[in-house]
């Protein structure tokens, strides 16, 4: 199967798309952790109708104005991160929630779970901003655990008007 790359500009850095064609398959910001494996042989290609369906969403997205559809989305996954990818789509638009939470969301289905599980599968979350893991907070409200940094989730929070008051947010070289 054929991987396809490309990569937009962003007010958080360069993101880097990948799809097999059909739907979005990964969406990494610029020095993110766990960035695409197997995107070095990916083919380049901007002008896939999924990736301009992906452009749309996030240039409405950055500039707060409505939202179109989210376009076909297809993370790769156990069938826990599945679940847990699953439930932070349903996370709303300028809100948080916590790894807690959903925790709670995956046992209340028959899914056995731990925020440790969890908080694994929201760091490797394949395709950053379009599946929200950047609204999944700490127990005590810190924004912890986003691979794509603390300083840009900080900022995709107060873009879709998350009230920050109170929230901690570590800073670095603070010794725990």
């Amino acid at each position: 199967m054929t991987i396809f790359r490309t990569a937009i500009p962003s007010p958080v850095g360069l993101l880097t798309l990948a799809s097999d064609g059909r739907a979005v398959t990964g969406l990494w910001l610029e020095g993110q952790k766990y960035f695409g494996a197997g995107l070095p042989d990916a083919v380049q290609e901007k002008d896939l109708p999924v990736f301009e369906a992906a452009r749309a969403w996030l240039e409405s997205y950055f500039a707060k104005a409505p939202l179109p559809p989210l376009p076909p989305l297809a993370p790769q996954g156990s069938l826990f991160r599945q679940a847990v990818w699953q439930l932070l789509g349903e996370i709303p638009y300028g809100t948080v929630t916590t790894y807690g939470a959903l925790t709670r969301a995956l046992r209340a289905q028959g899914t056995p779970a731990s925020p440790q599980a969890v908080g694994g599968a929201v760091g490797h979350n394949p395709i950053s901003i379009l599946i929200p893991c950047h609204r999944v907070v700490g127990t005590d409200g810190s924004l912890t655990g986003y691979a794509g940094g603390v300083e840009k989730k900080r900022f995709l929070l107060e873009l879709e008007g998350v009230d920050m008051t109170g929230l901690y947010v570590p800073t670095r070289g603070t010794a725990l």
